[in-house]
């Protein structure tokens, strides 16, 4: 039986917590593997994952911590950067072989401690061709490149109705991600949403999620009644099948695992050419792509789709095919081979 040590040290739950709990869960479907995962004692992936088979918790509340009272482990993955150091620690200590995830598209600075926890892992993974080729310039190993996926994301038709009623007349244009426009850029939507206000009254543009500038995002657009801030929620996918359209104009993204779940609702979708994104949204192939951090773009790309019914049915088309790359069976699969060349 192959052991395996996941370790995410993150306080919250955001992209890279939803994958490592996709990545333990399709693993747990394998009868032959063990798995532990090593968190915070709050972290909310111990609720996300307590029914996995064959899968214990070990507490860690940060990369010095809890290296004796983990289990004995086969490979360790570590799934964000405190994670790194941390597998970096236990390797010098147990001599267990570790891997490492970047999910970021982020420069990686020429720290000590970064050269070292990069190079003395087994394996590099990158989720998408820019933040592999982020790795690579550093010439720290060879990195692999396994997507994020999809999730199952559930979702009621009924109350994606009650939804729609809500803006009757209305054709919603979604957007979900954390409020912080220096990386999901919602201060274009709202740039976007006010110039669209008289020539498209049609339009609503609904922004879920909760973050830091949230209060200077409301502010901004208090003079607005077509834009509205629903806040965090919990049923997601009865947003997602909710919306007419999905606008998605990140400043940065390493990949944006979001884009997925719209693209399995069958929603067109609008994205920025940021980060990885362009491994999701390939221009009128698989949705509409615009120029990073430009708002007249994106009410173009919006006023195009809205008025072009055979290419909304186009791009729902070409995603759908497209997203057959981005499955939790295919993730898992990818890992595990490279799980098992780290015990050679």
């Amino acid at each position: 039986m192959l052991h395996i040590s996941h370790i995410n040290l993150a306080k919250g739950f955001r992209g890279g917590e939803r994958q490592t709990a996709i990545l333990i869960t399709e693993l747990g479907k394998q009868p032959d593997i063990k798995q532990q995962l090593v968190c915070r004692k709050d972290s909310p992936l111990r609720e996300h994952l307590k029914a996995v088979p064959n899968l214990t918790f070990s507490v860690a509340s940060n990369q010095l911590d809890g290296h004796f009272s983990a289990a004995k482990t086969d490979v360790i993955h570590a799934h964000e950067a405190k994670a790194v150091h941390w597998a970096w620690l236990h390797h010098l200590m147990h001599h267990t072989p570790y891997i490492l995830t970047r999910r970021v598209d982020a420069p990686i600075k020429d720290k000590w401690l970064n050269k070292k926890t990069y190079t003395s892992a087994h394996a590099r993974v990158a989720i998408s061709n820019v933040i592999r080729n982020i790795i690579d310039k550093k010439k720290w190993g060879a990195t692999d490149l396994v997507f994020s996926v999809k999730g199952d994301l559930r979702f009621n038709p009924q109350s994606s109705a009650q939804i729609k009623q809500q803006f009757p007349n209305k054709t919603l244009v979604g957007h979900i991600g954390a409020l912080v426009d220096k990386h999901k850029g919602q201060k274009l939507i709202i740039d976007c949403a006010r110039k669209m206000a008289q020539s498209h009254p049609h339009m609503q543009f609904l922004c879920l999620g909760d973050g830091k500038d949230r209060e200077e995002l409301e502010s901004l657009s208090v003079d607005l009644s077509n834009v509205t801030w629903l806040g965090f929620k919990n049923n997601v996918g009865d947003y997602i099948h909710a919306f007419d359209y999905f606008i998605f104009p990140s400043r940065n993204e390493g990949l944006g695992s979001t884009l997925l779940d719209v693209i399995d609702a069958k929603i067109p979708i609008i994205a920025s050419d940021a980060g990885g994104i362009p491994d999701i949204i390939q221009h009128e192939q698989t949705g509409l792509s615009i120029q990073n951090g430009n708002a007249d773009a994106l009410c173009s790309a919006i006023a195009r789709l809205d008025k072009d019914k055979e290419l909304q049915e186009k791009l729902t088309a070409g995603a759908s095919a497209h997203l057959q790359k981005f499955t939790p069976a295919s993730m898992a699969q990818s890992y595990m081979t490279i799980y098992k060349a780290a015990l050679k």
